[in-house]
């Protein structure tokens, strides 16, 4: 049997491949939509696909979890996002990308869905930021990396979902070394006792989920916006190559020292200074459009929101009891590809029907409008010491 800190080690591991193909995919789409003339409006609501996806599967994920254990759900996530990465490319068609994305959402939900599970119930309440923080920068390095990929598109039209594809079965090879495991199990004996539970789990837990919905509606409006409006505006692919990358390493820098900082002083301050901090940053972006300034504001922005998801799960794991983690993890995932529709749809549409800078009033409004909800959040249940493996 494998140790726990060697299966934590592949879970890490294997989460970058999932950053790096969602890194590629939301820039690169979004570029190759917008040089074959399709409408910002139109190209935000092609990249909401991804996230109908997480929509369509949450609410059938938690009993195959019990059912078939962690390991199995996992690499049948990363086995049906590889094949559609690969056949992506084969035909360059709006309606028919839209399902394959909504496909690779499936995919790569079952997969989060089941590694953060497996993550926070592993996890000494302790140590549960530092870990969950860790996971996130293993995310948010491939998340980073990932839009470098779309260079390639000049030597090869196939190339970078050729790479991702590769990434995805060498991922594969390292699960297929550890042992599979099962959450606790909890008695659902009906459906009206299962939405009951969810209603429970989102009163106690609510304000962790606004940070999974925060980050993803910052992820999806700066990867799959940022790059049409930087493209309207005339700073170009390169800029866009080197802005999405300027606030991936921002989130990296800051991943883990949040995650102790939240360890140490609670999840709530840390996440309403970064949503503070951080919206003000976007609004900020609109003083000055040259290169530098925007890819020292993105870097600021990424310091404080690239880890609000891992924040948000963290603290929603902190507010419930160990039973109801999977169902606090479908909610986590269903408020983040929430967030996810609803950035590029009303970044999407404020680009193409307001001025200039509107999609910087939008995110920073957003992160803003978050803050002040986050301030009045008061926890229903005391957080509670629970064992883990690492």
């Amino acid at each position: 049997m494998r140790s726990a800190r060697y299966r934590f080690n592949v879970l890490i591991a294997v989460v970058f491949v999932s950053g790096f193909a969602q890194g590629m995919l939301l820039p690169l789409l979004a570029i190759l939509l917008e040089k074959a003339g399709v409408s910002s409006g139109v190209n935000g609501l092609s990249a909401s696909a991804f996230y109908i996806g997480i929509l369509l599967i949450s609410p059938f994920i938690e009993k195959p979890l019990h059912t078939f254990g962690y390991k199995k759900l996992i690499v049948t996530g990363i086995a049906v996002t590889c094949v559609s990465v690969l056949v992506l490319p084969l035909w360059q068609a709006i309606w028919f990308w839209f399902i394959l994305r909504v496909i690779i959402g499936i995919g790569d939900h079952i997969f989060h869905f089941a590694t953060q599970v497996w993550l926070t119930s592993m996890s000494a309440e302790k140590k549960r930021g530092r870990n969950i923080a860790i996971y996130g920068v293993s995310f948010g390095l491939g998340f980073g990396i990932g839009p470098v990929m779309t260079r390639l598109v000049d030597i090869h039209y196939a190339l970078p979902f050729m790479i991702a594809a590769a990434l995805c079965i060498l991922s594969l090879v390292f699960l297929i070394k550890i042992d599979n495991e099962y959450p606790e199990n909890i008695t659902t004996p009906d459906v009206q006792s299962t939405w009951k539970r969810y209603g429970k789990v989102f009163r106690m837990s609510w304000a962790g989920l606004l940070g999974t919905f925060g980050y993803g509606f910052i992820e999806t409006a700066v990867h799959s916006n940022f790059p049409v409006y930087a493209i309207r505006q005339g700073l170009g692919v390169e800029a866009v190559s080197i802005l999405l990358p300027a606030f991936a390493v921002g989130a990296l820098i800051f991943q883990v020292p949040l995650g102790l900082l939240s360890d140490r002083f609670g999840r709530k301050p840390i996440l309403i200074i970064s949503l503070l901090i951080g919206g003000l940053s976007f609004l900020a972006m609109n003083v000055n459009n040259s290169l530098v300034y925007l890819t020292v504001m993105f870097v600021i922005a990424g310091l404080f929101l690239g880890s609000l998801f891992s924040m948000g799960i963290t603290y929603m794991a902190d507010l419930l009891p160990r039973e109801l983690l999977p169902a606090g993890n479908i909610l986590a995932g269903i408020c983040f590809s929430l967030g996810s529709i609803f950035g590029p749809l009303i970044g999407g549409f404020s680009i193409q029907f307001f001025e200039e800078g509107s999609i910087f009033y939008t995110i920073g409004g957003m992160m803003l409008l978050l803050f002040t909800a986050l301030i009045f959040f008061k926890p229903i249940r005391s957080t509670q010491s629970v064992a883990g493996d690492v």
